[in-house]
């Protein structure tokens, strides 16, 4: 299994959207790396769900539904989507200020590719993170 991080901006849709919708396409990203990361992503990896602009956290855990397809929202073949379903919530929403002063975690794509907005996680990233949400 594969870790990653998807970013959006809470006011357009947020965990608790996805919590309610029970499942979405993970659509419109328009950057060849992060699109190359979505067609990496295979059912069942878990995505870090990050807050962006505002809250600036990783707030909770997805898991990949459905593996990459054709964009629907365009006719240019280059992009694709996958799906994303709620996993669960974090006990403690992790903060970028956090992530960023934690040294174990200065290579994370968070903090030296800040506007990706699909990134891979390391699995050693990913343990720092849920140890810092109070996750076992």
């Amino acid at each position: 299994m594969a870790y990653w991080l998807v970013k959006s901006e809470p006011d357009v849709y947020s965990y608790e959207q996805l919590e309610k919708d029970k499942q979405t396409d993970w659509t419109g990203v328009r950057n060849y790396a992060a699109r190359n990361h979505l067609k990496a992503m295979k059912k069942g990896d878990e995505v870090l769900f990050y807050h962006s602009n505002i809250g600036l956290a990783i707030v909770a855990v997805a898991k990949v539904a459905k593996e990459a397809y054709q964009d629907p929202t365009t006719t240019e073949e280059a992009w694709v989507a996958v799906d994303l379903k709620p996993h669960k919530k974090l006990k403690s929403p992790v903060a970028l200020d956090t992530i960023k002063k934690d040294k174990r975690l200065s290579e994370m794509a968070l903090v030296r590719l800040g506007r990706l907005s699909v990134q891979p996680v390391t699995e050693k990233e990913w343990k720092v993170i849920m140890e810092l949400a109070g996750e076992k």
